[in-house]
């Protein structure tokens, strides 16, 4: 059974009678329309910028709060169970687009809402393809659309981007989560194609602690370091770097704000332009568009950044050949 059919079944305890997609979404300019967002917390660097990019689209687009449109936000990074809970309240509140943003338990969540809610995906660390929630990107079938951020392919690429830094280094660490387990599988599969050592540790029982990873990590050999993303992890993001500079480990992640924080260098996306593309997505379902006519949207467009002040920090130096590379030099 996939996981998607597994968590279908858990969220059916607010089953109902499904109505339409269309004819829900199909309503006057002027009524109230409700949109239910399910992601990381808003707190978080990522989330507390991008978001805010969302709803200035939908804006733009036709749809203002306090006058048209109605949006409910409800938490990814508080466990299954909460976000179950979150999404069925978003059903019961008659959401008429259900807006999964970040790791699957977002999707898995919101797909298995009662009655059936259209969904628009920002599909983090996942591939919703190979998890069966859409049959193609041309054709999603089904009541799901949206945009992948490729976050398994940008994986190999942060191991690719390490190994080329730091060429004399055989020892990788990963840091990972539940939630970001199909991040850890794609660092596992890189670093053996490189025969690298990997030391892995699996983050449980949050609130995480960071300091005792990072000596387990340490104690063991590591020399350098990729972070996976978890919408558990942006939050402390300042500590993380910090520990990063403390251990002297060349690191890796996905989203720049950990670099500007400190950390070494980021491979990943720009949430801004994804969470626009996202509300426009979100607009013509509100419009009366099906999502299984709105062909899924992959990121074409990626950022490199490096924080040459945290090289010299950890007595290191970064090849030209990286720093010709970079988008951004934080010196």
């Amino acid at each position: 059974m996939r996981r998607r059919e597994f968590l279908h079944v858990l969220g059916g305890s607010a089953a109902g009678a499904a109505m339409p997609f269309a004819a829900r979404a199909q309503q006057p300019e002027s009524a109230i329309v409700r949109v239910g967002v399910i992601g990381p917390s808003r707190a978080s660097p990522a989330s507390s910028v991008a978001y805010p990019a969302f709803i200035e689209e939908l804006r733009k687009l036709g749809f203002t709060e306090g006058r048209n449109l109605a949006v409910e936000y409800r938490r990814v990074d508080q466990g299954v169970p909460a976000a179950f809970a979150g999404v069925n309240e978003l059903a019961a509140w008659k959401a008429d687009v259900l807006f999964a943003f970040g790791p699957e338990l977002a999707l898995q969540a919101a797909a298995a809402a009662r009655p059936p809610v259209p969904i628009v995906l920002l599909a983090a660390n996942f591939d919703p393809i190979l998890q069966g929630y859409v049959q193609s990107l041309s054709r999603p079938g089904g009541n799901v659309t949206g945009i992948v951020a490729r976050w398994l392919e940008l994986v190999a690429k942060q191991v690719e981007l390490l190994v080329e830094a730091f060429p004399e280094r055989r020892r990788l660490g990963v840091f990972w989560d539940e939630l970001s387990a199909d991040q850890f599988a794609a660092a596992k599969h890189e670093a053996n194609a490189r025969q690298l050592e990997l030391r892995a540790l699996k983050l449980e029982n949050p609130p995480y602690d960071f300091a005792a990873a990072f000596r387990t990590l340490s104690q063991d050999g590591v020399q350098m370091l990729l972070f996976a993303s978890s919408p558990r992890f942006p939050r402390h993001n300042a500590e993380i770097a910090r520990l990063a500079i403390e251990h002297r480990l060349p690191s890796i992640f996905i989203i720049k704000h950990f670099v500007e924080a400190g950390g070494l260098m980021s491979f990943g996306v720009d949430f801004v332009p994804m969470m626009r593309r996202v509300a426009s997505f979100t607009a013509k379902i509100l419009r009366g568009a099906k999502p299984a006519d709105l062909p899924v949207e992959q990121v074409a467009e990626f950022e490199f950044v490096v924080n040459l002040k945290t090289a010299r920090a950890i007595g290191v130096t970064m090849p030209t050949s990286i720093l010709l590379r970079a988008n951004e030099v934080i010196e």
